[in-house]
């Protein structure tokens, strides 16, 4: 599975005036563990760019990053070895996936884990990562205190019941789509 990218095309002036400030790319990733110092990589991203509060596209895809999974890390996600044989490598992926965050702001459920992640990648690229980012893990502490812990289903939940709401896998695109709705939800938009 090579880079999915989806997008919606510009057509009016006013859209190709837009402040890059009004795009924000919601990110979610999968890793092969916690920590990039102890050379865990990412290996799967997902993404979903939204443009004055409207889904504008997604990017998604798996990364053979060339690092086993702990069977512990692939009970959380999914994600086994086998489904990375093939995949594009990370000097493929993440050139591609700068230029889809483009000048964006960046928008992470635990942000500090996903940015981390993404400075180590790029850094390994000769790449920097200055984009500015939002965490809704925090948003969430501050505006949703009564919850009885911020997990993304439980915020998710919290937002919009649901009670047919079953999540299997953790998975880079699907979580990045439920972050992107609870952050348009956190910022009334």
């Amino acid at each position: 599975m090579r880079p999915i990218v989806r997008s919606r095309e510009r057509t009016s002036g006013i859209e190709n005036r837009m402040n890059p400030l009004d795009r924000h790319v919601v990110v979610d990733l999968e890793t092969t563990g916690l920590s990039p110092r102890h050379g865990h990589r990412v290996i799967e991203i997902g993404a979903v760019a939204v443009e004055n509060g409207a889904i504008a596209g997604e990017f998604s895809t798996l990364i053979d990053a060339g690092v086993p999974i702990p069977p512990e890390v692939q009970a959380i996600h999914g994600i086994t070895d086998e489904m990375l044989e093939s995949q594009p490598p990370p000097e493929e992926v993440f050139p591609r996936f700068y230029a889809f965050i483009a000048d964006s702001v960046l928008v992470a459920h635990n942000a500090a884990f996903d940015i981390r992640f993404l400075r180590h990648e790029f850094a390994r690229l000769k790449m920097g990562l200055p984009h500015r980012h939002l965490c809704t893990l925090e948003m969430s502490r501050s505006r949703l205190p009564h919850l009885p812990d911020h997990t993304l289903e439980t915020i998710y939940l919290h937002l919009f019941p649901d009670p047919a709401f079953l999540r299997q896998n953790h998975r880079a695109l699907d979580d990045a789509r439920m972050t992107a709705k609870i952050w348009l939800a956190m910022e009334g938009r």
